[in-house]
């Protein structure tokens, strides 16, 4: 079973019945105005009618071999449409505006890992590009139709790949097609008593292909790792033919090569088919929230806990800015309550009235374990000087942990950009890296905000490790006056400044959202010219003629 995509909004997030809940909110967007220092405009999204689509460059006769290999195609509007861009900040601003060029010229729907095959063959030798395409909610470009030196440019979409093919219960992994949704995915392996346990903030409208080519990251990744720790192997549908990676559990004989799949964002071929780690369904969950008086405290805590091997399955410490950003949301979006009265007097009494971060910490596992894990992190907390605020706030973060994006349409319908981007690096260079991307991120929204506005920059720790961490900035800015040209050159000023901090820090480009377009140029500097051009070998073997999504990684 897969997503019926006429359900689902194809300028916006989610399905096309979402209520906007922020849409009343008055005291909400008085909040946001003032924060902003600048009024909020009505600014709609255009409707597809009112949006411009170039005709198809590809006849019948071009597609009729696709159909013959079993392949279904889509030509109608709605259809190229919801396939011109991704959900980037990038994309929304071409998709609000109604900017649709480039689009693909055809959709094209393999019902079988052979006929996905067969389809990036039969593109290779008509000349055409190919964007592979998932759940399409790459947020940094990376299923831009872009048909670089090619004729035309046709997106393989491989939601019709949605079979759980094995679950190998001595083992512990399964194999699945690449075009399963999230979701269904993980209804499946439950009702086998397995998961694979990758949540990421997409996870009700990704698949796993697109988390394997972006190289994710879920929210409990410190229990069931990144897409390249839970990766055993994968098969992709490449020009020069199927290519199987090894799934051996280890192997000296030579770089395993499944790590040259995660990661490569559809360049190297379409992933068709992934095997991969599961678990047992956890037994027991413990999900709690801590205050801390510092973000350096909170973080100091994070690095103890990982650094003693405390099996936590999540640790997400929120900013001060970010955890008074968030707090006020959900008072201001609320009714209110006498509580809220009684926990200020609390807090401040306890010495948490002023500024605070709040961190998020989540155990699974078996219940001997979750008990362990959670007094350690509590006892940790304690001696970097946080306290325990109980279940509740980390239960309600839980239950939403997927709707944050589905506060970025109401914001771009009144006149607010917001962007994010993340990025990584060792213990030691987390505070200088987030002080310099935080600064840069400041400076550049208020530069660029008409009228004498400002920006709001919000940041927690995401995802933590032995040696580092990651840092994750969501960021508010008025959106430009003048037009589409006027609103790009805004976020492009703001996105190079945070990049260049970025590079100049110790931070990789991205920790887990890939590098597709809106990274590209910063690719060169991290990997180095010899990097790149062993990945450029890499291309010209499975892909000489430039045929799979070109334009991304640098490549």
């Amino acid at each position: 079973m897969t997503i019926d995509r006429s359900t689902l909004r194809w300028n916006a997030w989610g399905t096309a019945g979402h209520q906007d809940q922020f849409a009343k909110a008055d005291a909400l967007w008085a909040f946001l105005a003032d924060a902003l220092k600048a009024p909020l405009p009505v600014t709609p999204a255009k409707t597809l009618a009112e949006s411009t689509l170039a005709s198809s460059a590809l006849a019948f006769g071009d597609l009729a071999p696709f159909q013959d290999a079993g392949c279904d195609i889509g030509l109608t509007p709605e259809d190229r449409a919801f396939h011109a861009r991704g959900d980037s900040y990038r994309d929304l601003l071409d998709l609000r505006a109604g900017k649709l060029d480039p689009a693909p010229d055809a959709i094209v729907y393999p019902k079988t890992a052979e006929a996905c095959q067969r389809a990036v063959e039969l593109a290779d030798k008509a000349g055409l590009a190919v964007v592979p395409f998932g759940g399409g909610t790459s947020v940094v470009g990376g299923v831009t139709p872009l048909k670089g030196r090619h004729r035309g440019v046709i997106a393989i979409d491989t939601t019709r790949l949605a079979a759980l093919l094995s679950i190998d219960r001595t083992s512990l992994r399964a194999t699945a097609e690449a075009g399963i949704y999230g979701p269904e995915l993980e209804r499946r392996l439950n009702a086998e008593g397995v998961t694979l346990g990758h949540y990421p903030q997409s996870f009700e409208f990704s698949t796993l292909g697109g988390w394997v080519a972006a190289r994710g990251a879920g929210q409990q990744s410190n229990r069931y790792g990144k897409a390249e720790d839970w990766l055993v192997a994968a098969t992709l549908a490449t020009p020069k033919g199927a290519w199987r990676t090894e799934d051996f559990p280890a192997s000296s004989a030579g770089p395993r090569l499944t790590d040259l799949v995660a990661g490569s964002e559809g360049t190297l071929g379409i992933i068709s088919e992934a095997t991969f780690a599961i678990h047992e369904r956890a037994a027991a969950r413990d999900y709690r929230a801590y205050l801390f008086r510092s973000f350096e405290a909170g973080r100091e805590a994070i690095r103890e806990i990982i650094q003693a091997e405390i099996p936590a399955a999540s640790l997400r410490l929120s900013d001060e800015d970010e955890t008074h950003f968030f707090g006020a949301l959900s008072r201001l979006t609320n009714p209110p309550k006498t509580m809220h009265k009684v926990e200020d007097a609390y807090l401040k009494l306890r010495g948490f009235g002023g500024a605070k971060c709040a961190l998020i910490a989540g155990t699974e596992g078996d219940a001997a374990l979750v008990a362990y894990a959670r007094a350690r992190i509590a006892e940790i907390a304690r001696k970097h000087g946080g306290m325990g605020v109980g279940a509740s706030p980390a239960n309600r973060w839980f239950k939403g942990r997927f709707h944050g994006p589905y506060l970025r349409d109401p914001l771009l319908d009144r006149g607010v950009g917001v962007d994010t981007l993340e990025t990584a690096a060792s213990w030691a260079d987390i505070p200088g890296l987030y002080a310099a991307v935080r600064g840069a991120l400041l400076e550049a929204t208020a530069r660029v905000s008409p009228g004498g506005g400002q920006g709001i920059c919000l940041a927690h720790i995401s995802h933590s490790y032995h040696d580092g961490a990651s840092l994750y900035f969501t960021y508010l800015w008025p959106r430009a006056t003048g037009g589409l040209e006027a609103e790009v050159a805004q976020w492009e000023a703001i996105k190079s400044a945070a990049s260049d901090a970025i590079a100049a820090n110790g931070g990789t480009i991205s920790h887990h959202h890939g590098a597709g377009t809106d990274h590209a140029r910063w690719m060169a500097a991290e990997k180095g010219a010899r990097s790149m051009a062993v990945l450029r070998a890499l291309k010209a073997e499975l892909d000489p003629n430039g045929t799979m999504n070109p334009g991304k990684l640098g490549l």
